[in-house]
């Protein structure tokens, strides 16, 4: 009796797979957050919330994934795969365009979605055909996880180096404006800033790729042998794996970083700053028009509000009389 109730509780055991879990399981698991939430009280840190809210949407996002993905896996048909491709790699976009961004241009939610989906799409799909010998090529319970895998890395690749273009368009603004000024193209510009961002965009890839089975167990390897994989087989499809989101995040950063420069710098060409809006901390840009102070002698005072690692200049309007002021 005892044992049947553990059973139904926690999991019966399976001696020929994974041992299944119940939402039992993942409650235990849970209570783990407390750790987190206990050392951010201890050391005021003031994450008790940030932390309540990443655990509280990390449940509800993969039970929702896992109800549409069981739905999904009972069908091949190609367009309906491609349908839910587009969909997550819209949230990836959106992912890195509201949350991971500290700086927005115009247009940069596409920009972000064509270099995520197309990259990982073209990548994917080569290594399906011919790596992986997937068929039918689009089968859902295996193209939409490589796919998943692919989205995670190279969004954090492409938010990046979209990071690393607009802080260098900042630091380098007066060489650039020089350039410019001195008759240089448009490529000839932008260069330097799309090879300094590319660079640091894909070092945590190549490092990661690097140490991989050296320090960590990959998550899909970890997977694979949990699941009663062969362990070989399993390091195979890791490595595979590995390579694709390498190349998935090089073809994202450099679209990414090549189209975000030419959307700072136009084709005339000319440094176009006041498309730049910077995030502040209070959750509206610092780009964004204000209302117009004056002065006791009925002028307005222009001053340039820029940040040392923004490209964002903001006009206001300052009064110099200290009671208009207060």
């Amino acid at each position: 009796m005892e044992h049947s109730t553990q059973a139904a509780f926690f999991g019966q055991r399976n001696e020929d797979g994974p041992t299944p879990l119940t939402w039992a399981n993942v409650a235990l698991a849970g209570l783990l957050l407390l750790v987190n939430v206990m050392i951010s009280s201890a050391l005021k840190l003031r994450l008790e919330k940030q932390i309540v809210v990443a655990g509280m949407r990390c449940f509800i996002q993969l039970s929702v994934l896992g109800l549409v993905l069981k739905r999904l896996f009972a069908t091949d048909n190609a367009f309906v795969v491609l349908g839910m491709a587009g969909v997550l790699g819209g949230l990836a976009a959106l992912e890195v365009t509201e949350w991971k961004a500290k700086r927005t241009v115009k247009g940069m939610f596409w920009i972000a979605f064509s270099s995520i989906f197309g990259s990982a799409i073209v990548v994917g799909l080569i290594g399906a055909a011919f790596a992986m010998n997937f068929k039918p090529l689009l089968a859902a319970s295996k193209f939409i996880p490589v796919l998943g895998m692919l989205y995670g890395n190279t969004m954090v690749g492409v938010a990046l180096g979209i990071d690393s273009v607009l802080a260098a368009v900042d630091q380098r603004r007066d060489s650039i404006e020089a350039m410019l000024c001195f008759g240089a193209s448009r490529w000839e510009t932008v260069l330097p800033v799309v090879v300094e961002a590319a660079r640091t965009a894909m070092i945590p890839t190549i490092t990661s790729v690097s140490i991989t089975g050296l320090i960590s167990i990959p998550g899909m390897m970890s997977g694979q042998i949990l699941g009663g994989a062969d362990v070989l087989d399993a390091a195979r499809y890791q490595q595979v794996i590995m390579f694709m989101i390498a190349a998935s995040v090089a073809l994202g950063v450099v679209f990414a970083s090549i189209s975000i420069a030419f959307a700072v710098i136009d084709r005339n060409p000319k440094l176009q700053l006041e498309r730049v809006r910077l995030k502040s901390a209070i959750g509206f840009y610092i780009g964004d028009k204000r209302g117009n102070r004056s002065s006791s002698s009925g002028q307005r005072t222009p001053i340039s509000v820029r940040s040392n690692r923004s490209v964002v200049r903001m006009k206001v309007w300052k009064s110099t009389d200290a009671q208009s002021v207060a």
